[in-house]
């Protein structure tokens, strides 16, 4: 199974960009896809984006479309979410995960998680 930290959380005011990074070690990177999700105070965690191990198929949730761009470098063993635009509706702890098998938005689908990275966006 993968471990994964991730890095690259902060505060920034709205409108900045923070990217964030989602580092693997133990099997073998390429072969998952990757996934980023958030948890809010309160709140469900929810998808943000995924990208297959390939790189060839992302997928973003409705809300970050225009804004973050998801992307891997299989040589590194690292997976990034670039964040523009951001807002205080932003403001989450920011999960990384991993999986065998295709694309999902199901959390419950992932296999290993990160600790988490938290963002705060001030208004």
């Amino acid at each position: 199974q993968a471990q994964l930290v991730e890095s690259g959380g902060g505060l920034v005011q709205a409108g900045g960009s923070l990217r964030l990074s989602c580092a693997a070690s133990g099997r073998t990177f390429n072969n998952y896809d990757m996934g980023w999700f958030r948890q809010a105070p309160g709140k469900e965690r929810e998808f943000v984006a995924g990208i297959s191990w390939s790189g060839t198929m992302i997928a973003y949730a409705d809300f970050v479309k225009g804004r973050f761009t998801i992307s891997r470098d299989n040589a590194k063993n690292t997976v990034y979410l670039t964040m523009n635009s951001l807002q205080p509706e932003d403001t989450a702890v920011y999960f990384c995960a991993a999986k065998d098998g295709n694309l999902s938005y199901d959390p419950a689908r992932y296999d290993a998680w990160g600790q988490g990275t938290q963002v705060t966006v001030s208004s």
